[in-house]
């Protein structure tokens, strides 16, 4: 037993120092972060933390499968006499009651999220995990089985390496820096997956592989030769720079750079991004504070010049850049930032902790399920017509969860709209939301620029008088909810 105990210590020892100093070549820790857990982006405190403990049990479990192994072969008479007390301490330590215990230390569950029978809500897809039998687990229902699928689904884009160099730089890999634009590709990835293969599209393990979805991955590799990679991203984006960290609110306008772009050199039958892109933001006379304003007039105009005059209406995807806080996130934002995820429009969140981007596609509670951009991994070309590609590098398996109030305050949102039925429905949705937000929304409607200062203009002069438009698409109030006697921490970026 003493000798078993000191196989252990020593298997905890090696492994420590393994986190401590591990091998650059196989692991590499980006410096945007301060490092990341299992379940959220965390401290680098935190990663060593649970990784040593991690190995620590893991180690243990191993060495001493490895420990009876030896003792079996070299010293067979001794360990029969012994074979009974071994069995029985394998039996513990390998078996399902230290299993358990070893998963509930560590939060290694098989979701990697905490188990709670509240709804989840994905990309505007509800998930309900209520059982009518409350003594079984929730993590077992045929809801929670679905939104697994639909989450594994979801498309990853992470940090690569062994790209061709970007430009005339000598970057290679985005590691450390690419991680608001690997999200951004994400997001706008999941767009086109919802207009070329509907949202209800599930990603197949049978080969050959959905034409359309091969392309929409192309559509995103790592080389000038694809539309939406980190090459001509930055090749779009003024504010962009390789080695250099980007926010969301200049992401977005590369987005729309980028859109236009290849909108003008490509024609309208083979356009890579099939939808207008319009980038919400606030009124133009630049006053701090108030929300963004959907301009349903400005929606059309870029339907239209999207379609070249052939169409008032089409698709279109909206980016909402927003600040919601100083340091943190104001509170009273977070139940309508979980609200927009129940919009069937909903393409999720651009966010994450301070420095740290992430894609949030969905919220249980008062938690947030994202994917990580920040694993690196080599660079894959899948080819327009490789029907056959392994495209398991593009699909996380791995559910991660980070609590709402402690994402960064400096975030986007993102709404795809099919046609003008779905621009309307969702029209409603978000001046429904701006009514229950006690006059701090994320964001308001009007049908023009001109309506909305108007309607300022009448809250400003009108306060006193109580003046309410009956118009559902009229500029909603941003004042304070508390009758303005607090300044509202809302600003353009």
């Amino acid at each position: 037993m003493p000798l078993y105990f000191a196989f252990w210590m020593k298997s905890y020892r090696d492994r420590t120092d393994t986190c401590r100093y591990p091998d650059r070549s196989t692991t590499e820790s980006p410096k945007d972060i301060p490092g990341l857990s299992n379940s959220e982006p965390g401290t680098s405190e935190n990663k060593h933390s649970s990784t040593s403990w991690s190995g620590f049990l893991v180690s243990a479990f191993s060495n001493f499968e490895k420990y009876s192994a030896s003792r079996l072969f070299g010293k067979k008479e001794s360990i029969t006499k012994r074979h009974g007390w071994t069995a029985t301490v394998k039996r513990v330590m390998v078996g399902a009651t230290m299993r358990r215990l070893h998963e509930r230390m560590l939060g290694l569950n098989k979701s990697g999220i905490s188990i709670s029978n509240s709804d989840i809500w994905l990309l505007g897809v509800c998930y309900n995990l209520s059982n009518e039998d409350s003594s079984s687990d929730a993590i077992h229902s045929h809801g929670f089985n679905a939104f697994v699928e639909d989450f594994e689904s979801r498309m990853l884009m992470t940090y690569r390496k062994g790209f061709a160099a970007i430009g005339e730089t000598k970057y290679t890999s985005d590691v450390n820096w690419g991680c608001m634009l690997r999200s951004s590709q994400m997001l706008v990835a999941q767009a086109l997956v919802f207009h070329r293969l509907g949202r209800n599209w599930r990603k197949s393990l049978e080969k050959p592989l959905d034409k359309d979805y091969i392309e929409i991955l192309h559509f995103f590799g790592d080389s000038e030769a694809s539309v939406f990679s980190i090459h001509n991203l930055i090749q779009a984006g003024s504010l962009l720079s390789p080695g250099s960290w980007v926010g969301p609110y200049a992401m977005c306008r590369t987005w729309e750079t980028l859109a236009r772009c290849k909108m003008e050199e490509i024609e309208l039958e083979n356009q890579s991004l099939p939808m207008a892109m319009y980038v919400v933001s606030g009124d133009g006379d630049g006053e701090r504070g108030g929300a963004p304003v959907v301009c349903i007039d400005d929606a059309s105009r870029h339907c239209r010049e999207f379609s070249r005059g052939q169409a008032e209406w089409g698709p279109i995807l909206l980016l909402v850049p927003l600040v919601l806080g100083l340091d943190k996130i104001n509170p009273r934002y977070i139940p309508l930032l979980a609200a927009t995820f129940t919009f069937p429009q909903s393409l999720g969140i651009l966010g994450g902790r301070p420095g740290v981007s992430t894609y949030i596609v969905g919220v249980q509670d008062n938690n947030a399920f994202y994917l990580d951009p920040h694993e690196v991994k080599q660079v894959v070309d899948v080819k327009r017509d490789d029907l056959e590609a392994d495209t398991s590098s593009y699909h996380c398996n791995a559910i991660r969860q980070i609590s709402l109030d402690l994402i960064d305050p400096s975030l986007a949102i993102g709404f795809y709209c099919r046609d003008k039925d779905d621009f309307e429905n969702f029209c409603s949705r978000a001046s429904d939301l701006a009514a229950q937000s006690n006059g701090a929304p994320l964001l308001t409607v009007s049908q023009s620029c001109n309506s909305m200062k108007l309607a300022r203009h009448c809250e400003t002069s009108c306060h006193s008088a109580g003046v309410h438009d009956d118009d559902p698409f009229a500029a909603l109030p941003t004042g304070d909810a508390d009758n303005g006697t607090q300044e509202d921490e809302w600003q353009i970026l």
